[in-house]
């Protein structure tokens, strides 16, 4: 391989059927990621660590991800990232088969949803983010695997030797500002290249074009990978050992850990990746952690109301009499 380090030429595509038809890795990350979430919150609440019932786990689920992540990832891009062309173009919102989610209007929305839910239902709102949020990091690791796949949300360039090139940094926005050339990038996107092996493909067919490829790409760090084990595996791990060995902690105190623990590894694992495409720094922060920020706010407010008004879940007995 001509490359110096790993050349990534991964299909954003499980099968492709047509143009237009296909089945993505992304959204089978997010299907796998409910289905995670389930087997974990259901596990939970056969021990008695939840307040919701076994046999409701399942609605509430499907009806917390419609409206909780997959609406408020929706929304949270378009208003944290995208609001010019929210407000110009606000049709644009529906247009999720051509991306564009933030973890944190899930996280914004799931919350949300999960306090409409236990106020229908009578429940502690607490007690339901002490569930759902064991298993849902779950869920945010496999779209960081799934936006390795992609090629997108790459990180910085380096010269560690497991690095990788991303043939998809030529449609990044910001390629000519880090010395790329203007020429080149008008040339990809003329020709609709927006994937990994696409554009080696192209400079496949003429192999003299080969060397340019090679000399535009940079070393980059598979950030991807490392946000999908800190703020994922790593984050769901520790909160469900703390439920299963805490049984009686009070609710609302692993609701608040979550929050806490994604800022941390959100705000460190920043510093690794590629900031957004055309994104201004706030008070010298990339956008995604000047709004991690403010999680440790609300994480701060859920442990103060478990330490002061949290009840310990009903436990192993009262969920073996149910």
């Amino acid at each position: 391989m001509f490359f110096a380090y790993y050349l990534h030429d991964l299909s954003p595509f499980v099968i492709r059927f047509t143009d237009r038809i296909a089945i993505h890795w992304y959204g089978l990350a997010y299907v796998l990621g409910f289905y995670l979430t389930y087997r974990v919150m259901y596990f939970l609440a056969k021990r008695g660590l939840s307040e919701i019932k076994p046999d409701a786990v399942a609605d509430f689920i499907t009806m917390v991800s419609l409206f909780g992540l997959v609406l408020g990832g929706r929304l949270g891009y378009m208003l944290l990232y995208n609001f010019d062309g929210f407000i110009h173009e606000p049709w644009t919102f529906f247009l999720i088969n051509q991306g564009g989610m933030a973890s944190h209007g899930g996280i914004a929305g799931t919350t949300l949803f999960c306090g409409w839910y236990a106020w229908k239902h009578k429940i502690s709102w607490a007690g339901i983010g002490d569930s759902i949020v064991c298993g849902a990091p779950l869920g945010i690791f496999l779209g960081r695997i799934a936006n390795f796949i992609n090629g997108e949300l790459f990180g910085r360039v380096t010269t560690v030797p497991w690095a990788w090139k991303f043939p998809t940094e030529l449609t990044h926005e910001d390629f000519v500002a880090q010395g790329g050339s203007q020429a080149l990038l008008d040339e990809i996107r003329n020709r609709g290249l927006q994937h990994s092996p696409d554009i080696i493909a192209y400079f496949e067919q003429n192999s003299d074009r080969l060397p340019d490829l090679e000399t535009v790409l940079h070393p980059r760090h598979p950030s991807q990978l490392y946000e999908a084990l800190g703020e994922g595996l790593l984050l769901s791990a520790i909160l469900i050992f703390l439920r299963l060995r805490f049984p009686r902690l009070r609710q609302g105190i692993i609701t608040g850990l979550f929050f806490f623990l994604y800022a941390i590894a959100r705000i460190a694992l920043e510093f690794v990746r590629e900031p957004d495409s055309g994104s201004a720094l706030v008070l010298g922060l990339t956008k995604g952690q000047f709004f991690s920020t403010f999680m440790f706010i609300v994480g701060g407010l859920f442990i103060g109301y478990g330490l002061k008004w949290g009840k310990s879940p009903p436990g192993p007995a009262a969920a073996a009499q149910s």
